[in-house]
């Protein structure tokens, strides 16, 4: 059926370049029938969608918009389910404290049974819970070089004899974010094996620096990996003269901690494989990492937690990836390789955009407009001035969830004290003074809640 009444899509983007991304997201966001997809695309599911139609807790709760509409609507959910359910805990310790102190006297007995009824028919509320995502991290290099640490000058590469790039004159410096645009078959993973030292040029030169150690990470590597070896095993042979405590912690520091470490290769998902061969790829803190669509067998969170760590790691990044929003989350630089050229594309996604639907993509240019924009250097500095506005309410947001964390420990050691209805009757003073000091933690606990609902916003926003 050339247009059926409904699409069913699971994970359409997932083997598609960025510029069939892109075709893609424009063409569903046009659909003209219904639409289902399951993607972890959020660039695809912020521009295509018009609900968000969310799995948890074996429930199915619809949200109006696309993906980061739904992720504000459900941190602010979240902030309220929890006042709820301490509002909902703070009358259940009435209802028993009373319970508890009036049980045994007759003339309290029927209002003491009267206040059992009431917490049997509680409803507990059932809050939105955040399923914890395990952080990735990249070594950072031990100092970094002299700039450049790549510089190839008239390069031609290719296979077999067959030039596939030439005219090659390129460098990369050591805070690089360079992102690869052109479709499959232009060239991008050659550009990328020539840059890790897996390709030799066919002509010309290419200089670097003399300590240089680049990680490359492929989604065909996932295929080298050995099936029946767990990820301890993989990491073994790369630390062969430590106890095997600091192993495991190593193995652990990639997320593969506990019985994880010693599961077979075959039985993990994709993304858990996926996180292994980044882990084995930057294992030698490079100077340089390259990662040819990473996000492949990722899901959304998962690549939140890879944009934090290449915005951490302080080395060069280069990035071939059908995810824009990774791409304008970490990059700064763009070259275009088409036409067995590469060449700095001077505009930003949204120029990018319009050339491939355009069906301009060949080209290396985008007009007038695009070359009318900032040099690529300013570029790079407003990014790099973004990340450094970013990263402040990053910290606020983790600094809101230690105190929230601190405060809730103390509201429940505050709890438990005050369970026991004989306290107030022995040391109502104290009583007293603990039910005052409670009012003051509930207090904090919404403010810290508050300041991490507004960082949370302003990031989203940023």
């Amino acid at each position: 059926c050339a247009h059926p009444d409904l699409l069913l899509l699971d994970e359409p983007t997932n083997y598609l370049d960025l510029e069939g991304t892109l075709w893609l997201q424009d063409h569903l966001a046009r659909y003209p029938a219904t639409l289902i997809v399951i993607s972890h695309d959020r660039d695809l599911l912020d521009h295509s969608v018009q609900h968000i139609l969310a799995l948890e807790q074996q429930k199915l709760t619809l949200w109006r918009g696309g993906y980061s509409a739904y992720e504000k609507q459900r941190a602010e959910r979240m902030v309220l389910d929890q006042k709820a359910i301490r509002k909902q805990e703070a009358q259940r310790e009435h209802l028993q404290a009373f319970v508890d102190r009036f049980r045994a006297k007759a003339t309290k007995a029927r209002q003491a049974q009267s206040r059992l009824k009431m917490l049997a028919k509680m409803e507990p509320i059932a809050a939105l819970t955040v399923d914890e995502v395990r952080e990735i991290a990249f070594p950072a290099p031990d100092k970094l070089l002299s700039p450049p640490i790549i510089a190839a000058d008239g390069v031609t590469v290719g296979y077999d004899g067959r030039a596939v790039l030439s005219k090659l004159t390129l460098r990369v410096d050591n805070d690089d974010r360079i992102a690869l645009l052109g479709a499959n078959g232009n060239g991008k993973s050659t550009l990328v094996k020539l840059l890790a030292g897996r390709l030799a040029p066919m002509q010309g030169t290419v200089t670097r620096a003399a300590t240089l150690k680049v990680g490359y990470f492929a989604q065909h590597q996932l295929d080298e990996l050995d099936e029946d070896a767990s990820p301890y095993d993989h990491v073994r042979p790369l630390m062969p003269d430590v106890p095997e405590s600091k192993v495991r912690g190593r193995v652990g520091a990639i997320g593969f901690s506990g019985q994880a470490a010693d599961h077979a290769v075959k039985t993990l998902y994709g993304g858990e494989k996926s996180r292994l061969l980044l882990g084995l790829a930057t294992f030698a803190a490079p100077k340089l990492i390259i990662l040819d669509e990473p996000t492949n067998h990722l899901d959304i969170d998962s690549r939140g937690a890879l944009i934090e760590a290449i915005n951490d790691y302080p080395g060069a990044v280069i990035l071939v990836s059908h995810d824009r929003y990774l791409l304008e989350a970490c990059v700064d630089r763009l070259w275009l390789v088409a036409g067995g050229k590469v060449a700095p594309f001077d505009g930003d996604f949204d120029d990018y955009r319009r050339m491939v639907l355009a069906g301009e993509s060949q080209g290396l240019t985008v007009g007038a407009k695009s070359s009318a924009r900032a040099d690529p250097g300013q570029a790079r500095r407003a990014a790099a001035d973004k990340r450094a506005e970013i990263a402040p309410l990053r910290k606020r947001i983790s600094q809101a969830e230690v105190v929230i964390a601190q405060l809730t420990r103390q509201l429940h050691k505050l709890d438990a004290t005050l369970a026991d209805g004989a306290l107030f009757a022995s040391d109502p003073a104290r009583a007293a003074e603990l039910a005052k000091t409670r009012a003051r933690v509930v207090a904090a606990i919404a403010k810290a809640e508050e300041e991490w609902l507004a960082a949370s916003a302003a990031l989203q926003t940023a």
